[in-house]
């Protein structure tokens, strides 16, 4: 695809009263068919606000704003300032109102006043090099810097007044590599897997042993798995692979012996 999409880097100069220093920026690509509806979204989504339900308007360089209709009308007859002439933001496109080099405003929520400074790239850009996709909206391939919450709040309920909640003691098993926990998960069945390698139901076996926890039954259910190969093997294969790595990572007597048995069922010796 050719170099026709711009290249705008949007910078979040502040809102709420603070200013934001460094800027916290994102840069995005903008194509021939999106309009300033659909860059404002993505701006908006890039920047984590959930409530959209505010004003917005893009103010370019020779004080034309770009806003929905009816707010254009009631800026254009306003009795302060210059008279402008609005720009409707669910049709005018990006890349036919602003060119590379321009420099334009986009301010979401009158009142918290949310500004962003727009600014296009000087060389446009081929959404296939910088995104490896030609997205439907106009989406940020680089971006920095931490991105306030768009109503100051620090946690769920946050009232603006509370101290902040204590931190655990103990870090989210999240972070921990401990998820799901251990005693979320099921046990394994292990009569349901004899009895499914006894009759030799491969589909029944690959059930049996699947989102269940078999670290203290590698042995059973690495007895199941050479019949599953030779029956289903593509959805045996992910099974056998977990099992050697297991047997491989756990080196327990015998293991190193049974991992390689299952690898050379997998490999269909």
């Amino acid at each position: 695809m050719a170099r026709t999409w711009l290249s705008l880097t949007v910078e979040l100069l502040g809102g709420r009263g603070e200013v934001l220093w460094p800027p916290p920026g994102r840069i995005f690509a903008v194509g021939p068919r999106h309009t300033f509806a659909d860059f404002e979204q993505s701006i908006n989504d890039a920047f984590g606000r959930w409530d959209r339900s505010h004003l917005s308007m893009f103010t370019l360089a020779d004080g034309r704003v770009v806003t929905d209709s009816m707010t254009g009308e009631e800026m254009a007859g306003s009795i302060r300032g210059p008279i402008v002439a609005p720009v409707d933001i669910a049709t005018a496109k990006v890349t036919r109102t602003v060119k590379p080099g321009d420099e334009f405003q986009f301010t979401f929520h009158f009142g918290d006043d949310w500004t962003h400074r727009c600014v296009v790239g000087d060389q446009k850009v081929d959404p296939l090099d910088v995104l490896g996709i030609q997205p439907a909206a106009p989406l940020p391939y680089w971006g920095w810097g931490s991105v306030p919450d768009q109503y100051g709040r620090r946690w769920s309920d946050d009232d603006g007044e509370s101290p902040a909640p204590e931190m655990p003691g103990q870090p989210n098993s999240m972070l921990t590599h401990e998820w799901p926990p251990h005693d979320q998960v099921p046990a394994l069945d292990k009569v349901r897997v004899r009895e499914a390698i006894a009759a030799q139901d491969a589909n029944g076996f690959i059930v049996a042993v699947t989102g269940c926890e078999i670290d203290d039954a590698l042995e059973i259910v690495a007895e199941g798995i050479p019949m599953a190969l030779a029956k289903h093997h593509q959805l045996a294969e992910p099974v056998a692979l977990s099992v050697i790595n297991r047997l491989t990572w756990r080196s327990a007597p015998g293991d190193e012996q049974l991992a390689e048995k299952l690898l050379t069922a997998l490999r269909g010796g």
